[in-house]
């Protein structure tokens, strides 16, 4: 009698150490810890997740989680992308699925992990997924660094933009549907072979346009499933949204 044996899941969290806002930030000290351990320490919550793992590009970053016990690789410095970043790991690395997990969101939901690796699990056709949340703001729509997914009705992406997809063109439509805009949400979940060629991929014509790298999927005709999530991602990219996530762990750890 045949047994399957359970798929090796990777979560790779890159850490770039240079950045132009808030140089440093992967290892900007949040209460007491370096941010991308705190990143590193919800990807392992997932229950789905089979290892972790930080992946950077300088021994500075290396030193700095080092107390902590965390698994580290130092990658080349000159990957364009944390999808690059990750591609190189996995090459050296046994891994089924993999998820990339952004290393500036210390507060990335465990269970949005584990909703995101599901669909490679019970789709063989899907080769990449990702996440959406339900936009309420209004200035969020039209804001052009929230980037909206639109859906087919089996939740496959059909495009991702930072113009404010869909168009509503008829005004009865916007008070009967106020909210149907969503985000996306930056995580992403691989199948093994995909990544690798994926990262190989040639830049392609709407990426260039939108700078978002998850078009080069969909124009080479790729799957991409999107799980929709609660969670609001609160990403760091300035020393003012480190302050705002500082806020945020405090009051969860009061609540216990």
């Amino acid at each position: 009698m045949k047994t399957s044996v359970a798929p090796k899941i990777l979560a790779v969290v890159p850490a770039r150490y240079a950045s132009t806002r808030f140089p440093g930030k992967i290892i900007a000290p949040l209460l007491g810890k370096p941010l991308v351990v705190h990143t590193f320490e919800r990807a392992c919550q997932a229950s789905l997740v089979t290892e972790t793992l930080i992946a950077t590009d300088d021994p500075i970053v290396v030193e700095a989680v080092k107390p902590y016990n965390v698994p580290v690789m130092l990658t080349r410095a000159d990957h364009q992308s944390g999808t690059d970043r990750i591609a190189e790991v996995v090459e050296k690395h046994p891994a089924d699925i993999i998820v990339n997990v952004q290393g500036d969101e210390p507060l990335i939901d465990r269970n949005t992990i584990d909703e995101a690796i599901r669909p490679l699990l019970e789709r063989p056709e899907v080769m990449m997924t990702t996440a959406r949340r339900l936009i309420t703001d209004p200035e969020d729509v039209e804001n052009p660094n929230v980037v909206k997914v639109v859906c087919d009705t089996r939740g496959d992406a059909l495009y991702f933009s930072r113009w404010p997809i869909p168009y509503i063109r008829d005004e009865t439509d916007r008070g009967r549907e106020p909210f149907c805009h969503w985000q996306h949400i930056g995580l992403y979940v691989y199948r093994r072979d995909f990544l690798l060629q994926y990262a190989k991929m040639p830049l392609t014509p709407l990426e260039k346009l939108e700078k978002l790298e998850q078009l080069r999927a969909l124009e080479n005709g790729y799957k991409i499933a999107v799980i929709d999530t609660d969670y609001e991602a609160l990403g760091v990219d300035t020393k003012e949204d480190l302050v705002r996530v500082e806020a945020v762990l405090q009051a969860k750890l009061k609540e216990g």
